[in-house]
């Protein structure tokens, strides 16, 4: 396997989140790109593609850890295009993407966590969550009249709620940790400038029009809410073994290089390698050449 370049490693660190102390969404620049340049970096990402795949086909063989991406953002901030230009290069058997929507009745019959605890990956694949559980810390914190529909006992809706279930998603994650899940968060930081230039890119170019929802726009007007709600929600959850990578998402090229970066370092840290052949297994296969070599 090709050996990490530097600047992958130095990426990955740049925008690590292991603790929430002290922690502002303000203290971070959403147009930053690291002293890359943008052809530097395009070559730099066709190479984390190709690494990608490499360690992947070794997790996959493997079969001990299982690696769990979740994807949180603005609307506009390029979660989609991100998944779909880092796992470019990944084997489909290997990866799963999730996309969670709004609850659906069968949901909403159980707590928060069932539907994406039914998504997890496997041992020796990548689960991707676009979206997650942080939703219910985030939309419904902004919006909590969404809380009706979860039919939960009208004593538990009190105004440490929020506090409550932050501790649940952070005790969920050290609980996945324990059992060989490796976690990365992304917060993909979108400026509230850039998010209007893709909304009019959206409108204006016919080919873009279907990416365009009137909700969207609805929701830009909580846009402090919600960045509240982020920064909340980074701060009570970043831990060593559940980090969060605040990455910088005002240029496209950029935030998809950032978050390669991420998970390769995380790959990296895995001791990945194909399982190694017993004596006995090579007898087996011996038997297995020469009888192939009889027919």
């Amino acid at each position: 396997m090709k050996p990490v370049p530097p600047e992958i490693a130095a990426l990955a660190r740049r925008f690590r989140v292991v603790s929430g102390a002290g922690f502002r969404l303000k203290d971070r620049d959403p147009a930053c790109h690291g002293d890359v340049k943008k052809e530097a970096g395009h070559l730099l990402l066709k190479e984390s593609v190709s690494l990608l795949s490499s360690m992947q086909e070794r997790l996959y063989a493997q079969d001990r850890a299982a690696l769990l991406l979740i994807f949180q953002a603005m609307d506009a901030a390029g979660k989609d295009g991100t998944i779909k230009h880092v796992m470019s290069g990944v084997n489909p058997q290997g990866c799963q993407v999730t996309s969670f929507k709004a609850p659906n009745p069968a949901e909403l019959a159980h707590d928060y966590l069932w539907r994406t605890t039914l998504a997890l990956p496997e041992r020796g694949r990548i689960g991707i969550f676009n979206r997650s559980y942080y939703e219910e810390v985030l939309i419904a914190r902004v919006h909590p009249k969404l809380l009706e529909n979860e039919k939960l006992p009208a004593r538990l809706v009190t105004p440490r709620i929020w506090k409550e279930r932050l501790e649940d998603i952070a005790a969920h994650e050290r609980h996945l940790a324990r059992n060989g899940t490796v976690i990365l968060k992304f917060f993909l930081h979108l400026s509230k400038k850039e998010q209007k230039k893709r909304f009019l890119s959206r409108l204006e170019e016919p080919e873009k029009n279907w990416k365009f929802s009137a909700a969207d726009l609805s929701e830009r007007g909580y846009w402090d809410a919600y960045q509240k709600a982020y920064e909340e929600a980074i701060r009570a959850t970043a831990a060593p073994h559940a980090p969060w990578f605040v990455i910088p998402a005002d240029h496209k090229w950029f935030a998809r290089l950032a978050v390669a970066a991420a998970v390769i370092e995380a790959m990296r840290g895995l001791n990945l390698h194909f399982p190694e052949v017993t004596s006995a297994q090579r007898r087996e296969l011996a038997k297995a050449r020469n009888a192939l070599g009889e027919r």
